[in-house]
């Protein structure tokens, strides 16, 4: 994900409004927290380490309250607490939600739809970070996060978990203390020291080997919460003398502030690095404990941060959506000096609302308050109220896209064919939905079974079958990277028909040609070509497939992958027959996306076949004994012109593949050139 790509921004956490008996200096810490999330994200794209300090003042009063209680001998009374803690957070959630699902019907176009559906379901349960954390590893899903206005909930997430687990994990911790007579107070320390050793170093391993999971990964924050309840149970022994207050306090706020400037929190966190912001937060706190005038603690616990403090979690649930809506409307890769204060500005009014309608008036209630089981209703309406709309809204979009997929007759490509209609036509909709994009990758029966399975995991993995309908009279294997899938889509129908086992050994990003340097971000991608041209040797196919070139959005650069002739060698040496795809046509621009919202698709999307590829095949070289080069080009471009949308089908599903549906169109395509 680039900088320029809302994707990449990193969203924050907040816990819950601030009760009577938090300490002033403390709520105006978080205030300032929140004022720094919000004008990093806005103005400089970058972010500034406050949902480390959030995690971690969250568990700070989560363990004092409930320590006291267990050192007491207070029942804790799991049931009251949850029903308490969630009934303060989540209505005034649920009306984000469901306003974000209002302003993605009106204004964000219908490709991000089933996105926003399926982290709508994720943030109302408080899974969202465990979906941004598969997306981030998933080759397929790395733009899932692109444009979403609920991103921020992935921080919400994880702390309503730890909201659940702590509790328990103290309950237990404390009837066992009692039950050994020990000290509850020490055997809680040793409990957090524990989790804050061992997520620690958990953190910091899964940081360096796949950071954009770690940063989602609950397990990979445990030790932020660790950090703050050790700091519960210790803190309130510490007092420091009042110029030592001072100068720690003020170093402290210091490192708040600077953390974001200094520090690579989007790309180093949550490792080693999140000691920074945590530490600095731990300071402050401990700082505040000791009277000065000097030091930081008059300057948080002032009006206008108490203030600020008062609406921190709505603004924190509302800047987020409203600044990726404006991006969306607007437009812009990122918010100006002006438009992000108007983002700031309209953010602000907005969460003074929501407290004021919504979080106040429910935290206030009586008669809300007054059972667990009235608290728990109120659970269940904010649920329903984000669920109904978001099930019947889902529910209407499947039955009218089958009911226009089955009533449409599109032929995509067939157009192209001799005797086929041309390029122009009308069509009653363009294939495929917005709403079904999801289901366009080429997708095979299912994983290799029997004789075709790998023998090694690495392999095995990413090995695919369609077994042959009746008689086998031969097999043949696709091998490659996402491209190599794509192409798939035109030959399985090809094989089906004359009886061929299929094998598609497909890792997403990683070129199969053996000294490509295109795929070594990719982990484990030279290993898996490896292995997988040695499975290719052992089974001893008819024919392989494989990528010839790689095509470049200036398309002046398109060429053979490196090293791909010594590969092609390899596969000729097992026996087998080798076809050589050339590439498709990639773009700077998401071209479904732009042939949804043009006027005129045809006009204003299409671009010449000279600007985004090589004037003549580089792969073309390749042809020879047993190796046929492949070039469809001209069913991509018609007449040097390539059209996003041919014969009523999309051609590509983004910027840089083609639909699974425009794909099985070009059989008829492959077919001839073969």
């Amino acid at each position: 994900m680039t900088a320029v790509t809302t994707g990449s921004r990193r969203a924050s956490t907040l816990p819950e409004p601030a009760a009577a008996s938090h300490r002033a200096d403390i709520d105006g810490l978080r205030a300032l927290a929140i004022l720094l999330v919000v004008s990093y994200h806005v103005w400089f794209d970058r972010v500034s380490g406050g949902v480390d300090v959030f995690l971690m003042i969250s568990a700070y009063f989560l363990t004092g309250s409930l320590a006291r209680r267990l050192v007491a001998g207070a029942p804790l009374e799991l049931g009251q607490y949850w029903s308490r803690r969630f009934a303060r957070l989540l209505p005034a959630a649920a009306v984000v939600l469901v306003a974000v699902l209002a302003a993605v019907w009106l204004w964000y176009p219908a490709s991000a739809w089933t996105d926003v559906w399926a982290q709508t379901w994720s943030s109302l349960f408080y899974v969202q970070n465990a979906e941004l954390a598969a997306s981030a590893v998933d080759y397929y899903a790395r733009d899932a996060a692109s444009l979403s206005p609920l991103q921020h909930f992935w921080s919400l997430s994880v702390q309503g978990q730890v909201f659940v687990l702590w509790p328990v994990a103290m309950l237990l911790t404390g009837g066992l203390a009692r039950r050994r007579g020990w000290d509850v107070r020490r055997t809680l320390l040793v409990l957090f020291a524990g989790i804050f050793t061992l997520s620690f170093l958990y953190s910091v391993f899964h940081t360096r080997a796949a950071q954009e999971s770690a940063y989602f990964d609950t397990a990979a924050r445990l030790w932020e919460f660790a950090l703050g309840s050790l700091l519960a149970l210790v803190a309130p022994r510490i007092r420091l003398r009042a110029w030592a207050a001072v100068v720690v306090g003020w170093i402290g706020i210091a490192g708040l502030v600077l953390c974001g400037v200094l520090v690579d929190v989007q790309g180093g966190f949550p490792g080693s690095l999140a000691l920074w912001p945590t530490l600095s937060a731990a300071a402050v706190i401990i700082a505040g404990q000791t009277a000065s005038r000097a030091a930081p603690a008059a300057f948080l616990a002032s009006r206008p941060l108490l203030r600020l403090g008062g609406i921190a979690y709505a603004l924190y649930l509302v800047h987020w959506p409203i600044l990726i809506t404006w991006l969306v409307v607007s437009g812009e890769p990122r918010a100006g000096l002006m438009s992000g204060a108007g983002v700031i500005a309209l953010s602000l009014l907005a969460a003074v609302v929501l407290t004021a309608l919504v979080e106040r008036p429910i935290q206030r209630s009586a008669w809300i308050g007054a059972r667990t089981r009235r608290r728990m209703l109120a659970l269940a309406v904010s649920a329903a109220v984000v669920a109904v709309p978001l099930a019947v809204w889902q529910t209407s979009e499947t039955v009218r896209a089958a009911a226009l997929e089955s009533s449409s007759a599109n032929p995509g490509a067939v157009v192209l064919l001799p005797g086929g209609s041309g390029v122009g036509g009308d069509y009653e909709t363009t294939l495929p939905l917005s709403t079904t994009l999801g289901d366009e990758w080429v997708a095979l029966d299912g994983a290799c079974t029997g004789e075709l399975a790998p023998a090694t995991d690495v392999v095995r993995e990413s090995c695919l079958e369609q077994r042959a309908d009746g008689d086998r009279r031969g097999t043949l294997v696709v091998v490659g990277d996402s491209h190599a899938q794509q192409w798939s889509g035109a030959m399985l129908p090809l094989a089906r028909d004359r009886g061929f086992d299929v094998v598609a050994l497909l890792k997403g990003g990683c070129s199969f040609a053996a000294d490509e340097p295109y795929g070594a971000n990719i982990e484990g991608c030279d290993e898996w070509r490896d292995e997988a041209m040695a499975h290719i040797a052992r089974l001893q196919p008819d024919v392989v497939a494989v990528m010839g070139t790689r095509s470049r959005a200036d398309g002046a650069d398109e060429y053979v992958p490196r090293g791909l002739e010594r590969t092609i060698a390899d596969m000729r040496e097992t026996g087998a027959e080798v076809i050589v795809m050339r590439d498709n046509p990639r773009f700077s621009f998401n071209m479904f996306d732009c042939a949804q919202e043009a006027a005129d698709p045809a006009e204003e999307c299409a671009l010449s076949a000279s600007d985004v590829l090589a004037d003549t095949n580089p792969a073309a070289s390749l042809a020879g004994d047993g190796v046929r080069v492949i070039d469809l080009t001209d069913y991509l471009c018609p007449d040097g012109v390539c059209l996003p949308v041919i014969g009523g089908v999309s051609v590509y599903l983004d910027d840089n593949h083609l639909t699974g549906t425009f794909a099985r169109t070009l059989a008829g395509a492959l077919d001839r050139a073969l």
